[in-house]
C-alpha cells in the first residue's frame, strides 16, 4: 500500500499522524472487510491484530458471570481496536466486535504495529492520546449509567453512533441497543417510544433515524460530549461539536 492510498484512508486517527509515523505502519497495512458480528478482539486472549476501522462501528464489551453483555466502550474511525497493548497487556478481558458494519479496515499484526509504538516517541504518544479519550468516554458511560435515565442514557448513545456513521438512518438491533445502555430490551423499547413521540428519532425494525439531533443533545444533557470534545482537544476534528464543556 502506498503513502498515497494511506492518505485517503478514512481513519482520522491514521490521518492525525505525521508522515513519518505513517510510514512505520503503511507498509505492513492491509485492508480487510468488516462484517457484523465479526471479533477483532477476544477476552482472554492474545491480541494477534490491531484494527483502524474506516467506517462502522466496533463495540467495546464486559460479559458477566450470568452470561450477560454490556457495552463499556464503542470506536469506529476515529479510533483503533487492542488499545490494552498500549498500557503493556497483550490481551484483555473484554471483546471487541463489530455491531454496525457496510466498511473495511486497515489491520496490521500487534507485533509489528507494538515495534513501530516502540520506536517512535510521537507515535507512542498519539496512541497513547487515544488511549486518553476512550478513558474519558468509559468515564461518562459509568455517570451516565449511575446518574441517567434510560431515555438519556439511549440519547447519548445514539448520539455517539451517529458521530461514527454517514448517515442519520443507523442499523441498530434493539438487542444491541439494551447492551449499549445496560437495560433490558423492553425497557429500551419503551425510551425508543419516548424519543420517537418528542420527535427525535423515528424508529422502525432493525433500524433507528436519527431526526432531531438537537433534542437528543438536549436530553442527554452532559453525559455525551467530554469524551468527543476531549478527542478534538488531543487528536482532530471528530463528530459535531456543541458548546464546548
Amino acid at each position: 500500500m502506498s503513502q498515497a492510498e494511506l492518505f485517503h484512508s478514512r481513519n482520522i486517527l491514521l490521518n492525525a499522524l505525521s508522515e513519518d509515523d505513517r510510514a512505520l505502519l503503511t507498509p505492513h497495512f492491509e485492508r480487510v472487510l468488516l462484517e457484523r458480528e465479526m471479533v477483532l478482539a477476544a477476552p482472554d486472549e492474545p491480541i494477534a491484530h490491531v484494527y483502524f476501522p474506516e467506517g462502522g462501528i466496533a463495540s467495546i464489551t464486559s460479559m458477566s458471570v450470568e452470561g450477560d453483555r454490556t457495552e463499556v466502550g464503542i470506536f469506529g474511525r476515529e479510533g483503533v481496536s487492542g488499545a490494552s497493548l498500549l498500557l503493556g497487556a497483550d490481551q484483555s478481558p473484554h471483546e471487541t466486535f463489530i455491531q454496525v458494519d457496510h466498511s473495511h479496515a486497515l489491520r496490521i499484526s500487534s507485533a509489528t504495529f507494538m515495534k513501530a509504538v516502540e520506536s517512535s516517541a510521537t507515535l507512542q504518544r498519539m496512541m497513547l492520546r487515544y488511549v486518553q479519550t476512550l478513558f474519558v468516554q468509559t468515564s461518562q458511560s459509568t455517570v451516565a449509567n449511575a446518574r441517567y435515565q434510560i431515555e438519556a442514557r439511549l440519547a447519548r448513545w445514539l448520539l455517539m453512533c451517529r458521530d461514527r456513521y454517514d448517515s442519520d438512518e443507523i442499523p441498530l438491533t434493539h438487542e444491541f441497543m439494551a447492551i449499549m445502555v445496560g437495560a433490558q430490551r423492553s425497557g429500551v423499547t419503551i425510551a425508543l417510544h419516548v424519543l420517537e413521540g418528542a420527535g427525535m428519532i423515528r424508529s422502525a425494525r432493525g433500524r433507528v433515524t436519527i431526526v432531531d439531533r438537537d433534542k437528543l443533545e438536549e436530553i442527554a444533557g452532559d453525559s455525551y460530549g467530554r469524551a468527543e470534545a476531549e478527542y478534538r482537544r488531543l487528536i482532530g476534528p471528530f463528530g459535531e461539536p456543541k458548546a464546548e464543556l
